[in-house]
């Protein structure tokens, strides 16, 4: 009786959890479902802001489960062993990413029926087409490594045809680890160039947005993935990172961090301060009439969410301070969706100065999600969170032999 006691107030907050977790992913459902019933008329988006917070959304999944590809290759491809315990959490964490992801977009386009028509008719003019294949192959490769971790799960061991079909994927890991490298590789950086070919819009156009698109993701992926081992450590009052591999990956996070903030500042250097080009001085003076804009480049993406939690994660003996470790890392990962946020806003709310009606009005296009933008985000992100419990709950994403290791 006592035992079972204890295991029910054990229990009873991931119960919880679950329960509100459940509850608002289906209130995300039905919300999901007055969208297809009824259009994208239900949302606040318009012909001038075709983009708002569902495309946020998915570049933000899609940037954050770019650890996947990052710890594979470190340990399959350049063969750094002691990251191994980081790869199926990462691997894990970006399916769950890149399936969030395309439950946006099948909000998103207005159309989710026509969702294979880029397989189909070919448009190799648009770099939109190109994401699209790779996101697709890429995500096939995201399943069969999931599967590997599957085979090998308790899971596994109750169905022998699970098992062979897991055990048969992981031996293919080195070929997905090449494979899924490069086909990131190249729909991280067409995502930037999405919006660094379009000349029309002075905010985009520019040739470093491919390169501070991937390593953004690349800091947010690997920030994402040790955040969530290092919650799901404490609440388990265990320790799955040895000190070495995480004093390494953090000061790795840090230094990639500041190279892509050496970056970001020239970038606005050349294109703000030294260009004196008119139609980015003309954009960004609409931009910070009516918007937060120059606030949440400076403030957030370049300071609280940049320079402090790089120089934070630089420090020596950082992981004996997880607490300290864990807001850094929180902190690049929020900056990665700011910054995906202000890069599609920024470029939309404030039109060029050659749109009709534009011409000397300083004005920006305002743009506010609808409630049911808000519950259709709020159901995917419970479905990433779901699905990351259960996962650590049942498919044994952390190693056996580092779970007994030592606490704080």
């Amino acid at each position: 009786m006592l035992q079972a006691i204890t295991y029910r107030l054990t229990h009873r907050p991931l119960q919880i959890w679950l329960i509100s977790l459940s509850i608002t992913f289906v209130i995300g459902l039905i919300a999901m479902v007055i969208v297809l019933f009824q259009g994208l008329q239900v949302t606040h988006l318009s012909d001038r802001v075709p983009w708002g917070l569902w495309i946020t959304l998915d570049l933000s999944a899609i940037a954050l489960g770019a650890g996947a590809f990052t710890f594979s290759a470190a340990v399959y491809i350049f063969r750094i062993r002691s990251l191994e315990i980081l790869v199926r959490p990462a691997v894990f964490i970006g399916f769950l990413g890149y399936t969030s992801a395309m439950l946006v977009l099948a909000m998103d386009i207005g159309r989710p029926d026509r969702f294979w028509h880029p397989l189909v008719y070919w448009n190799v003019h648009s770099v939109l087409w190109e994401v699209t294949w790779c996101v697709v192959l890429y995500s096939m490769v995201l399943m069969l490594e999931v599967l590997g971790v599957l085979g090998e799960s308790r899971l596994g061991k109750r169905w022998e045809r699970l098992r062979r079909l897991g055990h048969l994927a992981h031996r293919m890991t080195p070929f997905l680890a090449i494979l899924g490298m490069g086909l990131s590789l190249l729909h991280q950086s067409s995502l930037g160039a999405t919006y660094g070919v379009l000349s029309g819009r002075a905010i985009w156009y520019k040739p470093s947005m491919p390169i501070m698109f991937i390593i953004s993701a690349i800091a947010g992926g690997m920030s994402l993935t040790m955040l969530a081992t290092m919650i799901v450590g404490r609440l388990r009052h265990q320790r799955y990172l040895p000190p070495s591999v995480c004093i390494g990956v953090t000061k790795a996070i840090g230094f990639i961090t500041l190279g892509y903030l050496y970056i970001k500042i020239w970038d606005w250097a050349v294109t703000n301060y030294y260009s004196h080009n008119p139609d980015m001085a003309n954009m960004l003076e609409r931009l910070n009439v009516t918007t937060p804009y120059s606030a949440t480049f400076w403030g957030i993406e370049v300071v609280l969410s940049g320079l402090a939690p790089a120089l934070i994660l630089l420090l020596p003996n950082l992981c004996e301070r997880r607490d300290l470790a864990m807001l850094a890392l929180a902190a690049i990962v929020f900056g990665v969706i700011v910054n995906r946020w202000n890069v599609t806003l920024s470029g939309l709310v404030a039109p060029p100065a050659w749109s009709p009606g534009v011409l000397g009005n300083p004005v920006a296009v305002s743009y506010a999600p609808s409630l049911v933008e808000l519950l259709v985000t709020l159901g995917i992100l419970s479905y990433a969170l779901l699905g990351f419990t259960l996962g650590v709950r049942y498919l044994d994403l952390y190693p056996r032999h580092v779970r007994h290791a030592a606490d704080d």
